[in-house]
């Protein structure tokens, strides 16, 4: 049986994670925790889930996307990029 991944709010994440509002936005633009995602026009959330291999290994984790955007961009990854 398949659980949903659920969808909590800034606040939660502020209490679970201990870190500032400003440190959490400042630590996605470096790719270093989570992004949020859209839930509605107005409202964002964070996946459970992300917030918990991010609390599990917060200075090891790293935005899961950068190796397939590079290889979206430029149709395969580049063995000489880190």
């Amino acid at each position: 049986m398949l659980v949903a991944d659920r969808i909590i709010r800034l606040k939660t994440v502020l209490a679970r994670a201990g870190l500032s509002r400003s440190t959490i936005y400042r630590k996605i633009a470096e790719g270093t925790f989570p992004a949020q995602v859209r839930i509605s026009v107005n409202g964002a959330g964070w996946r459970e889930s992300d917030i918990d291999r991010w609390i599990a290994d917060p200075t090891g984790w790293r935005a899961p996307n950068e190796t397939t955007k590079r290889r979206n961009e430029a149709g395969r990854v580049d063995a000489n990029r880190t």
